[in-house]
């Protein structure tokens, strides 16, 4: 199902600012809540859609990226990304700031008594080469996790019964207080194993492998954490999942070498050619492209291939590949080429002749980042 555009989703402009963004949440919210809408599934899932848009444009380094990538940018494709879907823990935390920290809840789902309890999160590091750092990539992996086994049952927590919390009396100088805390039996789930397949721990979890495809947007860098929503650990008695931590590694390549989003290689060519001039084919990250090298050209000249880097995730644009031209001495000669630099050693076109206009090394660097 194709996911709708986020500002259409709250029904706002791309121009909205923060205060408007909050507003027309506040607005759907309030429109879609479950309980305003009970036994409503669409209303449902209008109000998970809202509050994912508010999500990612609430955040303005998750909007950029949504400006700049759409959906893909911030995980709003299948399989994760930057930000991914959402469960109602998520959608309840934002409250306290879209209602001004007076959201008691509505019904079950935002006030006190039983916790909804979440699965664990697991943590996985996955490693991309160039080309799938710049294009986007769709990995498949296999990762142990915490599965609810076949046929476990639970029965209400005998304790609590089903809240979740359990009420205390403690007598003070100032009289009785009244505490509540969690329950001490089931941990505040509310619920405790009532049949547990043989292998299970005591809450009716046992490992098992499960493949899990992720897709990773265009731009992704070395260190970042992807968040596959509801793909970690399940939760005791149906609860909702964990996620699934996607750290990202970047490959190193044998030729090309990454700085930011610029990337470098070096280009060796022998004397003939620099002297002469010539056409060499490099690879790129968009694949190979002919560069053309002047007739005269001296060792250490940097060319410039404007937005064959990487794609910035902050910001519109691509970084740029810069090609090290390194002149090759040849290092065993045969008699006759031996003869004939010797017959050029004093030829005037052979002698060094610098004009005062050549870039030193460090000038070149300075360049580089201008």
């Amino acid at each position: 199902m194709t996911k709708r555009d986020y500002y259409e989703v709250l029904g706002i402009s791309k121009s909205a600012s923060a205060e408007e963004i909050k507003k027309a949440y506040r607005k759907m919210a309030i429109k879609f809540h479950p309980d305003k809408n009970p036994g409503d599934k669409e209303a449902e899932e209008n109000f998970k859609e809202a509050a994912e848009a508010y999500e990612v444009l609430s955040d303005d380094n998750k909007r950029s990226r949504y400006d700049q990538y759409g959906h893909a940018g911030v995980g709003g494709a299948a399989g994760g990304g930057f930000g991914g879907g959402m469960n109602m823990d998520d959608i309840f935390s934002q409250f306290g700031d879209i209602f001004g920290g007076h959201f008691g809840g509505f019904g079950g789902f935002g006030g006190g008594g039983r916790q909804q309890v979440k699965g664990s999160n697991l943590r996985v590091r996955i490693k991309l080469n160039l080309d799938e750092m710049v294009n986007g990539t769709t990995k498949t992996i296999k990762v142990k996790k915490m599965k609810l086994a076949p046929g476990v049952t639970s029965k209400t927590c005998p304790t609590c019964q089903g809240s979740g919390v359990q009420m205390k009396i403690m007598n003070t100088m100032f009289g009785q207080m009244q505490t509540q805390t969690t329950c001490g039996t089931c941990n505040g789930l509310g619920k405790v194993a009532d049949k547990i397949p043989s292998g299970a721990n005591e809450h009716g979890l046992i490992k098992d492998d499960e493949e899990i495809s992720i897709n990773i947007p265009a731009g992704a860098r070395d260190g970042i954490q992807l968040n596959v929503r509801g793909k970690g650990n399940d939760a005791p008695f149906g609860g909702t999942p964990g996620d699934l931590l996607v750290v990202i590694e970047e490959e190193e390549d044998n030729t090309i070498k990454r700085e930011g989003d610029n990337l470098h290689q070096e280009l060796y060519i022998s004397f003939a050619e620099a002297a002469l001039g010539t056409s060499k084919e490099i690879p790129t990250v968009g694949g190979k492209v002919k560069v053309k090298i002047d007739a005269g050209t001296q060792s250490g000249k940097i060319l410039r291939l404007a937005n064959k880097g990487l794609p910035s995730i902050d910001s519109y644009g691509k970084g740029d590949m810069f090609v090290h031209i390194n002149v090759w001495t040849p290092q065993k000669l045969s008699k006759e080429q031996k003869e004939f630099f010797e017959d050029q050693m004093e030829s005037d076109e052979m002698i060094p002749k610098p004009t005062g206009k050549e870039k030193t090394f460090f000038e070149k660097v300075k360049d580089l980042f201008n």
